[in-house]
This record gives C-alpha cells, structure tokens and sequence, in this order.
C-alpha cells in the first residue's frame, strides 16, 4: 500500500505527536519554599535551616527547594506571620514567642520559673506539642520541627540580681503584646515594647538599659557588648518552631511530604541538642570579651519565684489560655513525681 506525500504512517506520526507534546510542554518547575528567620546567616539556626534545605532538595529530586532569608531581612517575627498569611514568604522558623502572636497557648511554654531543667523542660514540650500542632493547623500552619534557643537570663548596664533591682531598669520587651506589656507594668517593671531591630540603637540611646534573652542569642546579635552584666538565674526557657504555610505545603506532591517532614524532624533534633552546647559556649566567649555574671543566691532565686508565681492567676486565662496553663503545669507536676526526690534537679 503506498502513501499519499502528505499523509505519515499510524506509527510515526503517534511518535511525532508524542515527540512534539514532550517538546511543548515544559518540564514542572520545582517549588521554592521562602523562610524567613532572625538568625544571622553563618548561625547555627541558620546552618541546620541550610542542612534541612540540602535534605529537602535531595529527598524531593529537585522537586522542592527552600530559600533563606535569614537575619531580619523579612522584618520582625510578627511581619513573618503577616507575610506567610498573604503568601509573601511560605515558611518561617520563629521563637514561641513570635508564633504566641498566632496563639497565645505558646506561651505556655515561656511560663518563666516554671521550668528546672532541660530533661523537664522536654519532658512537657514532648506531651504539649500536639497540642499546639493541632492548633496551628486549624490556623493554617503546620509544624515542621521544635527547636531550642536556650534559657533566657537578664542582661543589664549596671549589675542586678534581685527582682526589685530588674523592676528599676527600662527592660526591653517584644512590641506586639499589649496585654503583656501591661501586665508587666502591673507588676512593677518598666518595660520599654521594642522590635529586635531597634534593641542595639535603644541600648546606645539609653532607651533601654537591660533586656532578657539567651547567651547564644545576646552574642550573635552583639548586644551583651552594651549590657554587659549578667544575672545568673535561668528565667525561662525560650524554645521555637520552624513553620509552614499549610497551603504551601499542600502544594507538595502527597508523597514527598512525609518525608520532608521526617527530615524536617531530625533537623530540629540536632539543632536542640547543638543549641544548649553552643549556649554554654557563648557565655564562656563572652566572658573572655567582658561579660560580668552575677550570682544569684537560692533566697534571691526564691524571692524570683514569689514574685512570678504571685501573678500567675493574673496569667492565667488572660495571657495563656487556661486549657494550656494547666497542661503544662499538669506535665510539670508528673516528671516531679516521677524523680526519686519528688522534683527535677537543675543543671
């Protein structure tokens, strides 16, 4: 059977169809994931936030890629919320106290004097996780991981210790809670509602003259190097997560997500345990560079646990929700039980 000049046989032109679609159609791009974080790039939030990268680029053949914007440069933890919701970034990792502009249940975790060590510390956050995740999911973020800043202590210009002399100083506190500044106040401090950004101009300008944060965080972020005293009391623990939009992560092919998050998991694990090593560490630098540490005496430490633990009722139902304050210090009550001594031993 001959054929016409113009006409091509079944089979050729089936592969000259499928030939021409391949070429048409481009290959899917792969998805970029934005995350913005306060850590200064070269930190070791930023350098595990880089391995989880590495981690996804490869688990997802290229299908997904995460892109940093690390130091700030997204704006404060509050304006990363704002930028995820409007879909401007698609993930963040953020301190408990940005994501309590989320929900205020994680405070629950910031609760300061409520916690004696890292083994109960973890203890609590293991059980109240889901919790949280639960809740953030109905809020339109998922949970990609948990990890550690470290425990928050205060800094100051002049040497304090004891609460009255914390309740003389202007004390930085994260702008963006009103209810909490006022509490505060209410309590005796004086507190000066601050972005990170502007905590190194306020400590030059006299704005402020102390402020509460972790060793490692008041060294990469300089600011020990103004307040150069520190008061040797673990305040709170100051933990965070690493988030995403759920809408940015329902875009990720069924298949790959569990496993992105499984990587996402372990990433969270090394930075913890890296974290409090690294905080040790900090402190010893900036010891070496100037830094003053102040004891405080078990009756000066008493005297701390007074004074919050009389504003708990104030706390409670107002600043955390009452669900979450309970739970955790429903958690904390049974690691207690369960030492020989009947409580945790602090290290």
């Amino acid at each position: 059977m001959r054929c016409s000049s113009n006409r091509l046989p079944g089979g050729v032109a089936l592969l000259a169809l499928t030939l021409f679609l391949a070429l048409a159609v481009p290959a899917r791009a792969a998805m970029i994931v934005k995350m913005a974080t306060l850590a200064p790039e070269g930190s070791s939030w930023y350098r595990v936030l880089q391995e989880m990268g590495e981690d996804w680029q490869r688990i997802s053949g290229g299908a997904v890629t995460l892109r940093i914007y690390p130091g700030g440069v997204a704006g404060d933890e509050d304006a990363m919320i704002r930028k995820m919701r409007v879909g401007q970034i698609q993930a963040s990792a953020i301190t408990g106290i940005g994501l309590a502009y989320l929900d205020k249940a994680f405070y629950a975790l910031h609760i300061p004097m409520m916690y004696a060590s890292d083994e109960e510390f973890d203890f609590v956050r293991d059980r109240f996780a889901p919790y949280l995740e639960k809740r953030m999911e109905e809020r339109g973020f998922i949970v990609l991981n948990w990890g550690d800043a470290g425990w928050v202590h205060f800094f100051s210009k002049t040497p304090v210790t004891t609460p009255a002399e914390v309740k003389s100083l202007k004390l930085f506190l994260w702008a963006g809670d009103t209810n909490l500044v006022q509490l505060y106040k209410k309590t005796g401090f004086h507190p000066v509602p601050l972005s990170t950004a502007d905590l190194l101009p306020g400590l030059e300008t006299g704005m402020v003259n102390s402020f509460s944060s972790t060793p490692l965080a008041a060294l990469a972020f300089q600011w020990f190097g103004l307040a150069p005293n520190m008061a040797d009391l673990r305040y709170a623990p100051l933990t965070g997560a690493t988030v995403i939009s759920r809408s940015a992560w329902e875009k990720i092919p069924p298949e790959l997500r569990p496993k992105l998050l499984d990587a996402s998991r372990a990433a969270g694990l090394r930075l913890r345990s890296e974290i409090r090593r690294l905080n040790r560490e900090a402190i010893a630098v900036m010891v070496k560079n100037g830094l003053k540490i102040h004891k405080v005496s078990p009756a000066v430490e008493a005297q701390w646990r007074k004074t919050v633990e009389d504003v708990y009722p104030e706390v409670r139902g107002k600043i955390i929700p009452a669900e979450a304050f309970d739970m955790v210090r429903r958690y904390r009550d049974a690691f207690r039980a369960s030492r020989p001594s009947g409580k945790a031993k602090p290290r």
